[in-house]
């Protein structure tokens, strides 16, 4: 029984030799084994607690006091990071590293950034942009180059946009800082359409007029107020070109669903009011063979 003691007590004094194997030292303090570990775990963590804790900041109080998800989805999210740079800060404190020798891994941290790492730190950056200045927040309609949908998350790295189509578009945050953004709800959620339409040059623009309007009113979720209206547009080539003007909260994510549905009610109002739907038309001359076999007049 002594000699499985002894040999139990040899084990764990051997491990703890290995465990304070130093692998490093930076000024004066050492960076053994056991402290990496202790890094890593606490690390593992911090990040854990700090999504916790920052989800319980954003459901059960921000929730209470503020309606707009944008603003507590950022605030949140800046909460969440702050926990974490204060916990590294933390983290290093207790394991005897002085702060002062973290200007050693900024300093690796530039040359690394010169090497390679200018895009994370660029969408670093415009995260904090974004979540400070909020030209976007969560909940947004937005199109940015060829992605048109609603922002679901923003992290400090990248933007999650879902399309109508239920697919999550990765966006880096840069893009919304250095290209153009088209935000349909950054200001209010009612927005307005123009969706064309034309008529046969045989139709009396004030009759098209009322027939397009009763047509708009009765889709749901066109509003009353501002009152959708016709605008005439054009004499275009084969005919009277229009606008119709409405406005709209209900499908500021999905317009092409409102232009849909009203290009059915307007088709079948056309039907009922025998209105005429124009197609292109062409003039075609046809001569003769004939008149070119004729010798030409001096």
């Amino acid at each position: 029984m002594d000699t499985v003691s002894n040999t139990f007590w040899e084990i764990l004094g051997k491990l703890n030799d290995i465990l304070h194997v130093t692998i490093f030292e930076v000024k004066g303090t050492d960076f053994t084994i056991l402290t990496l570990f202790y890094i890593m775990i606490a690390t593992v963590l911090l990040i854990f607690a700090s999504k916790r804790l920052s989800n319980l900041l954003v459901s059960r109080i921000l929730s209470r006091y503020i309606k707009d998800p944008g603003i507590e989805a950022s605030i949140g999210t800046i909460f969440r990071y702050s926990l974490i740079v204060i916990g590294f800060i933390t983290i290093f404190q207790t394991v005897g590293f002085d702060l002062s020798t973290l200007s050693l891994l900024a300093g690796a941290l530039g040359v690394g950034i010169g090497f390679g790492l200018q895009n994370i730190t660029n969408n670093f950056i415009s995260g904090i942009i974004i979540l400070f200045e909020r030209p976007i927040k969560v909940g947004d309609r937005i199109e940015v180059g060829d992605i048109n949908g609603d922002v679901q998350s923003i992290s400090m790295r990248s933007t999650t946009v879902v399309t109508n189509d239920n697919i999550s578009v990765i966006v880096p945050n840069s893009e919304f800082i250095n290209s153009r953004v088209i935000n349909w709800s950054h200001n209010d959620s009612i927005v307005r359409f123009k969706i064309p339409i034309g008529v046969s040059y045989n139709e009396d623009p004030q009759k098209v007029r009322q027939v397009v309007i009763d047509a708009a009113d009765s889709i749901s979720g066109i509003l009353k107020e501002p009152k959708p209206d016709l605008w005439f547009d054009a004499y275009g080539d084969s005919s009277l070109n229009f606008n119709l003007i409405i406005w709209t909260s209900e499908y500021t994510q999905r317009p092409n669903n409102l232009k849909s549905q009203v290009y059915y009610e307007v088709f079948k109002r056309f039907s009922e009011n025998n209105i005429e739907i124009p197609f292109p038309q062409r003039d075609l001359h046809v001569r003769s063979g004939l008149e070119f076999m004729q010798p030409k007049k001096n």
